[in-house]
């Protein structure tokens, strides 16, 4: 249930975390499928990735400026993995980070998303446990 509407600028705080979290959970899941054959982890990494979404397709595409993010340059920290593991816990980790964004910012305008968005963060938590590479 819609309670208030949502700025341009939270728009877009929702668009950037919500391919973060796709894209974290992309990476494990491919990791997990194509190299390690693990059908059972993939897929449950595949569901969450398909629950990571809102209706308001229209309103992230309308405020998106990823041209302008002052940020948009990698760290060095993120240029640099030494392995599989360290990917999948930097990507388990951005994954986690922004579902709690989603939760939190959603807590303004839609109870039930920011639900779901809590969801995806604690299976994120529990998968994350249970993977080991």
């Amino acid at each position: 249930m819609t309670t208030n509407s949502l700025s341009p600028e939270l728009y877009r705080v929702i668009d950037a975390n919500l391919n973060r979290l796709k894209e974290g959970i992309r990476v494990i899941e491919d990791i997990l499928r194509y190299k390690e054959n693990n059908k059972e982890l993939s897929s449950k990494l595949k569901s969450l990735r398909h629950q990571a979404r809102i209706d308001e397709i229209k309103e992230l595409l309308e405020n998106r400026d990823s041209i302008n993010d002052v940020l948009k340059s990698s760290t060095k920290s993120e240029q640099k993995r030494t392995d599989l593991k360290s990917i999948i816990t930097a990507n388990f980790k951005r994954a986690q980070e922004s579902s709690r964004v989603l939760e939190e910012l959603f807590k303004l305008s839609n109870i039930e998303y920011s639900e779901k968005f809590k969801t995806i963060r604690y299976e994120l938590y529990n998968l994350e446990k249970i993977t080991n590479l």
